[in-house]
C-alpha cells in the first residue's frame, strides 16, 4: 500500500509548465502606439500550444494567439492581462501566468532641460537633456532649433550634427556664439514609428565678444527702472542697418522691437520712450539671414535694481555691482549683495570683486531691508583675450 500511495502522490505533484507574459514596447504605453502581448510557455517536449488570453476578471477568452497586437492601442485596452496554454492533441496544461498591467496614457510628451544652465560664455560645455514624461524605455531622440515667423508660427530645423540614438542627451563640448537660439526635442519608438509631441522650448544664450555685431544699451546696464527712456542698438564695424533688435519672453514669444509698447525701430536702433515691466526679456541682434548675436537679459523693475555690466567680464578684471533705488538722490543704497542666494557682502553701497575668475560667474542680486530686493542678473565671465595674454607674456619676460 505504501508503494502505491507513493506513485499516486508523485503523479499528482507533477508541476505544470511555467508561463511568462511580456509586453512590447513597454507596460506603460501611449494612445496610438502599436503594442504586442506575448505568451511564452516553458514546456519541454510539447511541440504545439493552444493559447488563451484573459483580461481583468473576465472569464472569456479574447485571443488564442501566442502574440496579440493592438494597433493602434486605445485607452480601453488598458488593464491586467494573463494567459495559459493547453497542449494541442495532448493532455498537458500550463500554469496561469502572473497578471501584467498595461497602462495607456494620452499622447507622449517630452521634457527638455539644459545643464549646467541656459546662460553660457563662449567655450562652455552645455547639454540638452530630453526625457519622455513618465516613460524611459525604447526611445530614440531628435533635437531641433526653433524660429518663429510673424504671428509666432514655429518652424523646426533638425540639427544637422545631432545623432539620433537611445541616449537622451545632446552635448556641445564648446559653445559658440552661433549656438544661441531656442531648442526643442522629440522622441520616437516602435515599428511603425510612434512620435511624441515636441517638447517645451528651451533657450540657450551664449555670450561673448562677436566680431560682427554688439548690442549697445543706454543706460549701460541690464536692469532698468520703469517709466524711463531706453535705447538698444546693434552696432557693427560697417555701421550697416542689416541688424534688427529682437526679443524672447518668458512666455515663449518672439517679438520685433517695433511691435513693443512705446517702442520704435529706426535702422538698427530700438528706442523705448517709456519702459514698463512688460518690456522684460532677452534681447539680441538678428541679421537678415537669421543669425543671432549678443543676447542680453534686460529686466525692467519699478524700484530696486542691480547695476551690473552688459558685456561679459574678462578674467582678471574688476567687477563692480551697485544697488540703485529710483526715488532717492543719490540713487545708491546701502544694501546686501547675494550670489545664487548666498550673502556675499552686507550694508554697502557697492560690491567690488577684484581679479575676477570663472568661479564668479552666476546670478547676482541686492536686497534692502525696507525697499525690497532687485531682480537677478547673470554675470558672464570669459577668458583673457589674445591681446591680454600677449601683454602678460611680455611683462613676464
Amino acid at each position: 500500500k505504501q508503494h502505491i500511495v507513493f506513485i499516486v502522490n508523485c503523479c499528482n505533484c507533477t508541476e505544470r509548465p511555467k508561463v511568462q507574459v511580456s509586453i512590447k514596447p513597454d507596460q506603460h504605453v501611449f494612445r496610438g502606439e502599436t503594442v504586442t502581448l506575448r505568451c511564452d510557455i516553458d514546456g519541454e517536449g510539447v511541440t504545439s500550444w493552444q493559447y488563451s488570453w484573459y483580461k481583468d476578471s473576465s472569464g472569456s477568452v479574447f485571443s488564442e494567439l501566442q502574440e496579440h497586437t493592438f494597433s493602434p492601442v486605445t485607452k480601453s485596452d488598458a488593464g491586467k492581462y494573463f494567459c495559459y496554454g493547453v497542449e494541442r492533441g495532448g493532455s498537458r496544461r500550463s500554469q496561469h501566468s502572473d497578471a501584467v498591467t498595461l497602462t495607456v496614457s494620452d499622447r507622449a510628451q517630452t521634457v527638455l532641460s539644459v545643464s549646467p544652465q541656459k546662460w553660457l560664455t563662449e567655450g562652455d560645455p552645455v547639454t540638452l537633456i530630453c526625457e519622455v514624461y513618465s516613460s524611459s524605455t525604447g526611445w530614440t531622440f531628435s533635437w531641433f532649433s526653433v524660429t518663429a515667423s510673424p504671428g509666432n508660427r514655429y518652424h523646426y530645423q533638425l540639427l544637422s550634427d545631432s545623432s539620433r540614438g537611445a541616449g537622451g542627451n545632446y552635448t556641445v563640448s564648446s559653445a559658440a556664439l552661433k549656438h544661441t537660439g531656442v531648442y526643442v526635442c522629440r522622441a520616437e519608438r516602435g515599428n511603425p514609428a510612434y512620435n511624441t509631441t515636441y517638447s517645451n522650448t528651451q533657450p540657450v544664450w551664449v555670450t561673448g565678444v562677436s566680431p560682427q555685431v554688439s548690442l549697445v544699451i543706454s543706460p549701460s546696464r541690464t536692469q532698468h527702472f520703469t517709466f524711463v527712456s531706453l535705447s538698444l542698438s546693434c552696432e557693427d564695424q560697417s555701421n550697416s542697418d542689416r541688424w534688427r533688435v529682437r526679443r524672447y519672453t518668458e512666455n515663449e514669444q518672439w517679438e520685433d522691437c517695433s511691435s513693443l509698447l512705446w517702442a520704435s525701430q529706426t535702422g538698427s536702433t530700438c528706442t523705448f520712450i517709456f519702459t514698463f515691466t512688460s518690456n522684460t526679456g532677452v534681447y539680441w541682434c538678428q541679421s537678415e539671414s537669421g543669425e543671432n548675436y549678443h543676447p542680453v537679459n534686460i529686466t525692467v523693475h519699478y524700484d530696486v535694481i542691480l547695476e551690473s555690466p552688459v558685456h561679459p567680464v574678462t578674467e582678471g578684471d574688476t567687477l563692480t555691482l551697485r544697488c540703485l533705488y529710483k526715488f532717492t538722490t543719490p540713487q545708491n543704497l546701502r544694501a546686501d549683495f547675494y550670489k545664487a542666494g548666498s550673502l556675499l557682502q552686507n550694508q554697502t553701497t557697492e560690491m567690488i570683486i577684484s581679479n575676477v575668475s570663472k568661479s564668479h560667474e552666476g546670478f547676482y542680486y541686492c536686497k534692502h531691508s525696507e525697499r525690497g530686493e532687485s531682480p537677478k542678473s547673470w554675470i558672464s565671465v570669459r577668458g583673457e583675450t589674445v591681446d591680454q595674454k600677449t601683454l602678460l607674456k611680455s611683462v613676464l619676460v
